[in-house]
């Protein structure tokens, strides 16, 4: 028997904010989430990426485009988003139990649960070795916590099946499990996110890459068309784009170090996070979110963790110096 489904918190989504504290969409300033604030700039369509269904030599060439950008072999399996292919994940592996590292994105403990497995969450790399599935996101969300691929390649043999989400992974410049992974090198699968780094969350493109030799079961389950024509137009030219990969690179560790400048001058202590965003130990990570949407900026609290606080990066000098007064507001409130 299927458990009932349970909702799960995101950020994005700063709705409930503006009804109590006004304003429309253009107002907010958005740090909720972990997305590129300077999107990748998106080259003109063809008329067919939008009228036409995209073809299988298409889709393919994205996906080799991708293989070549993320420096695997293994057979790349093109999805609408991340969160697509965490869709599928329980329907590729055999078993009962599953095992996540955590705390980390819900998403992950929510699907499997939704699709009958029995979930545990542990907390050591040590605790997930025989599990049926084992679960592992890094750099972790939303702490930025990463594993070396040589261990994580090491785990995946004590387990029925490893998927590793490194949906943070393009803004680091070090090797992750992606990197050299071959075709059936192992019982171990890994998913990327193109919206996050590029900043074209809305576009929702994300990949598969498979060691596990699973990829036809994935192209099943996902069934025909799973991504778009203008996805494919878009990751297309934007994963081929090295010069602006490397400079992005470079300049989301800038602005990732100005915010921890900004946070520690508002006496908040680093836990840590990604170049794409942060998280912070605060007095009261729900209070404090609740101040700065007085600012109408809006910001990512857990649960779990009531005194921590994650912060995207604003875009633009005016988003820069907008975040810079609010903190300074509520250092003094304090």
């Amino acid at each position: 028997m299927v458990p009932p489904l349970t909702p799960r918190l995101h950020g994005g989504d700063p709705s409930g904010a503006m009804e109590r504290y006004g304003g429309a969409w253009d107002d907010w300033l958005d740090l909720s989430t972990g997305i590129n604030p300077v999107p990748y700039p998106v080259p003109p369509l063809s008329a067919r990426a939008w009228t036409a269904l995209p073809t299988a030599g298409a889709v393919a060439a994205l996906e080799a485009t991708a293989a070549r950008a993320y420096g695997t072999t293994a057979p790349v399996v093109a999805l609408a988003g991340a969160q697509a292919a965490i869709q599928l994940v329980p329907h590729l592996a055999e078993g009962r139990e599953a095992r996540v590292l955590g705390p980390t994105y819900e998403e992950h403990a929510g699907a499997l649960a939704d699709t009958g497995w029995q979930v545990r969450e542990v907390h050591t790399v040590d605790a997930l070795e025989g599990a049926d599935l084992a679960v592992i996101v890094s750099p972790n969300n939303p702490d930025g916590a990463v594993h070396s691929p040589d261990a994580l390649r090491a785990l995946a043999e004590t387990v029925g099946l490893l998927v590793v989400d490194e949906s943070f992974a393009d803004a680091a410049p070090h090797p992750t499990c992606t990197t050299g992974l071959e075709p059936h090198s192992g019982r171990l699968i890994v998913l990327r996110s193109f919206g996050k780094f590029y900043g074209l969350a809305g576009v929702r493109l994300g990949f598969l890459i498979d060691g596990a030799g699973l990829a036809p079961r994935v192209r099943q389950l996902a069934g025909p068309w799973n991504v778009s024509g203008p996805a494919v137009e878009i990751g297309q030219a934007a994963l081929a784009d090295t010069t602006w990969r490397t400079q992005t690179r470079a300049r989301l560790v800038r602005d990732a170090a100005r915010l921890d400048r900004c946070a520690h001058a508002a006496g908040w202590r680093r836990v840590g996070g990604t170049p794409l965003f942060r998280t912070y130990h605060v007095r009261d990570g729900w209070a404090v979110r609740e101040a700065l949407a007085a600012h109408r900026i809006w910001t990512r609290a857990f649960p779990y963790a009531p005194d921590w606080l994650r912060l995207g990066l604003p875009g633009s000098d005016a988003d820069w110096a907008r975040l810079d007064a609010a903190l300074q507001h509520e250092a003094s409130a304090v």
